[in-house]
């Protein structure tokens, strides 16, 4: 294995070490990223292409870095044994280098949008009906907890209320305010909750009136 390192001419070596250490770290990072580390810890210089949904497009990051190194080593060694010349060589390891930086930052910035979109924000709770679950003091005296419906889930969560009144388990109440920390500021509701009625019923209901009234 060193004889034959040896006997290769300057540039094939320079790609094989690329690739292989570029393979190697590749390989680590992959097993951090998708066991939930963040690879990016090692540290990296970001280039963020900032959405307006929060999330950032990271085209310049470690995890970018070695996939470049590591294409770009491989992508060279195979243009080298198709018998290209050494400019062509590089400037197409370096072109695929490029474009598996591309695929990575947009890979990972699709995971990260999908892990963001099911971060609970608060603020989807405000005007939610719902339910006190364990009682909440006057006047924000006791935080108690309220099972609201937010983002398609039902969720117990801590809550205040500015009620001069204790507001018992059961009371149905609506959410009027969330704090900067995530408790909810509830109230009574204004109006009673009242099922819908479905135009049978409502024509049922009219009915039985006109015969009550007869």
């Amino acid at each position: 294995m060193t004889e034959w390192f040896s006997n290769l001419d300057f540039l094939s070596k320079l790609y094989w070490s690329v690739a292989t250490v570029g393979s190697l770290v590749f390989i680590v990072v992959m097993i951090m990223a998708f066991a939930g580390g963040d690879a990016d810890d090692l540290g990296d210089v970001d280039t963020d292409i900032d959405s307006d949904a929060g999330a950032g497009f990271h085209f310049i990051s470690f995890k970018n870095l070695v996939g470049f190194f590591t294409i770009f080593g491989w992508s060279g060694i195979a243009c080298i044994d198709a018998g290209l010349s050494t400019p062509l060589t590089i400037i197409i390891s370096v072109v695929c280098g490029l474009m598996m930086m591309v695929i990575m930052a947009a890979l990972f910035y699709f995971i990260n949008k999908l892990s963001d979109s099911g971060t609970l924000n608060y603020k989807n709770a405000l005007d939610a009906v719902g339910e006190v679950y364990l009682t909440i003091g006057a006047d924000r005296s006791s935080m108690g907890k309220v099972s609201v419906n937010v983002q398609g889930t039902v969720r117990e969560l801590d809550a205040l209320t500015d009620s001069q009144t204790p507001l018992k388990s059961g009371t149905i109440i609506k959410v009027v305010d969330v704090t900067s920390n995530g408790i909810l500021i509830v109230d009574h509701t204004r109006k009673p909750i009242e099922p819908t009625l479905t135009e049978y019923e409502t024509l049922q209901q009219g009915q039985n009136n006109l015969l009550e009234n007869k």
